[in-house]
């Protein structure tokens, strides 16, 4: 009965105040992105016939043949997609997705008639880079620029048998075999490199440069261990009850969270102590939280 008598915790209200400076953050990172992607976009992919994936893919092609405006083009395309959003990733995030569009059709238009360099290579790996870092500002403030990512997630949950990285990734074959048609297979080929390095760079822009190692340790030193790694590495840790699968006996877990930095140290420190001890690291993405520490 205790836990059904626990209080319930409602969620903290943001104050007007706070909602206008998280949104103006917000909007002010979103049209950085847009410009960052539309200079990629005018600086080095499309001036060489290489393209990126999804929505932004398809406009390329389109200009290409047509010689529509480019932003124009996205922004149209992009419509009916984050239409079809609205149900299922809401109002807030079409919304978002609306206005980062409309950042990168006028970004382009910024951007068009400038051409940095006519290397392949330079284009795909550095148009790439930037790209990436463009899409992944977008992304990490809760928007979006390519359609077919939506319209993935929104077919993913209906027929529930695929899963969106496929759909993703049926999408964007074709998109890069209607590339190949248009500019040839080199460009094509060119074209995929940049859509790899972009999803790389995206990545690391919304994991953090700065990542995180949690950290398992099985022991019989368990609490030695403990103080030792709430000492030297300033860190808390938390204990937890576990079993082992052979022995059916009892054990005690250590868990705790450092930076990436600070694993060599953690690993110095409970070997000393354990040099049998059983170590488990994965990697933390983001860590959010207050930081618990020993006081004296």
């Amino acid at each position: 009965m205790f836990f059904f008598s626990k209080k319930k915790v409602e969620p903290i209200k943001k104050t007007k105040v706070e909602l206008f400076r998280e949104y103006t953050f917000r909007a002010i990172f979103i049209t950085i992105g847009a410009f960052i992607t539309a200079a990629a976009l005018e600086t080095f992919l499309l001036p060489n016939n290489i393209i990126d994936g999804g929505v932004i893919g398809i406009s390329m092609m389109v200009h290409y043949i047509t010689k529509w405006n480019l932003g124009l083009t996205i922004f149209c395309i992009n419509i009916p997609f984050i239409l079809m959003a609205l149900t299922t990733l809401g109002k807030k995030f079409v919304i978002q997705t609306f206005f980062a569009v409309s950042m990168l059709a006028i970004a382009t238009n910024v951007f068009h008639g400038f051409k940095v360099t006519e290397d392949l290579l330079l284009s795909t790996v550095f148009g790439g880079i930037i790209l990436g870092l463009g899409v992944g500002l977008i992304l990490r403030s809760n928007a979006s620029l390519d359609g077919t990512e939506m319209v993935s997630i929104n077919l993913s949950k209906r027929l529930k048998i695929i899963s969106v990285g496929e759909l993703l990734m049926c999408i964007n074959l074709f998109i890069y075999v209607g590339a190949g048609f248009l500019f040839g297979w080199e460009r094509a080929l060119y074209s995929i490199m940049t859509y790899y390095i972009a999803s790389k760079v995206i990545d690391s822009v919304l994991e953090g440069l700065d990542k995180s190692k949690s950290v398992r340790i099985v022991s019989q030193n368990y609490r030695e261990i403990g103080d030792a790694i709430m000492k030297e590495l300033n860190t808390s840790v938390t204990y937890m009850k576990t079993m082992g699968g052979y022995s059916r006996q009892e054990k005690i877990l250590t868990y705790c969270v450092v930076n990436k930095f600070e694993i060599a140290k953690l690993k110095d420190v409970v070997h000393s102590l354990d040099p049998k001890a059983f170590i488990v690291t994965e990697d933390v993405h983001e860590v959010e939280g207050v930081r618990v520490k020993k006081h004296k």
